[in-house]
């Protein structure tokens, strides 16, 4: 329930939408596994610190051999406003050391697609790691939920049109979403 951990919300959300069912411990992760229409998925909940999540999905891709072009990474950013999320082919780590970590046991290599899920900035002067553990307000939460089923409609657009398509058409409606976003904020 908290900001940090709406990465494991969206695999909930979207495991549950699909009947996966997340009961295996597989590479220090919870685990699930299933198809969505006739393409496998494989869904993972590192069971290692936050900054550490790279020790799980590394050695799952490897185990898997998945090209890193079909693992993908879903995690909370700061840069984005609460409830805007962002798919993106590739990148760099944004300062989330959860990222870092990922890439480290990818062997440097940042070639794969991420879902970043917005949880927004800390308020004033607040501590950034204090404002990520904490929850979410009621309005922040009703942005939260709605963004956890755009997540989840995305990914189905994913399996099925692949990721250019994909991240082409979401994030054209994200940006409309985030003007939306910025327009109520200022009134």
């Amino acid at each position: 329930g908290t900001r940090h951990n709406v990465g494991f919300e969206m695999i909930d959300a979207f495991a549950n939408s699909q009947g996966i069912e997340m009961s295996t411990v597989h590479c220090k992760a919870i685990f699930g596994q299933g198809f969505v229409g006739e393409v496998p998925v494989f869904l993972a909940k590192p069971q290692t610190y936050m900054n550490l999540s790279g020790e799980s999905t590394g050695p799952l891709a490897a185990y898997y051999k998945l090209p890193l072009n079909r693992v993908l990474v879903f995690h909370d950013d700061m840069n984005l406003p609460c409830g805007v999320l962002r798919l993106h082919p590739n990148g760099g780590h944004g300062c989330h050391n959860g990222v870092k970590s990922v890439m480290y046991h990818f062997r440097g290599n940042r070639e794969f697609p991420r879902l970043r899920i917005g949880i927004g900035r800390p308020p004033g002067q607040m501590d950034p790691k204090a404002f990520l553990l904490q929850k979410f307000n009621a309005t922040a939460q009703g942005r939260i939920d709605a963004a956890l089923q755009e997540g989840v409609d995305i990914l189905k657009v994913l399996l099925s049109k692949g990721l250019a398509e994909s991240a082409r058409r979401f994030n054209s409606e994200q940006k409309y979403k985030h003007m939306r976003l910025e327009t109520t904020m200022a009134t």
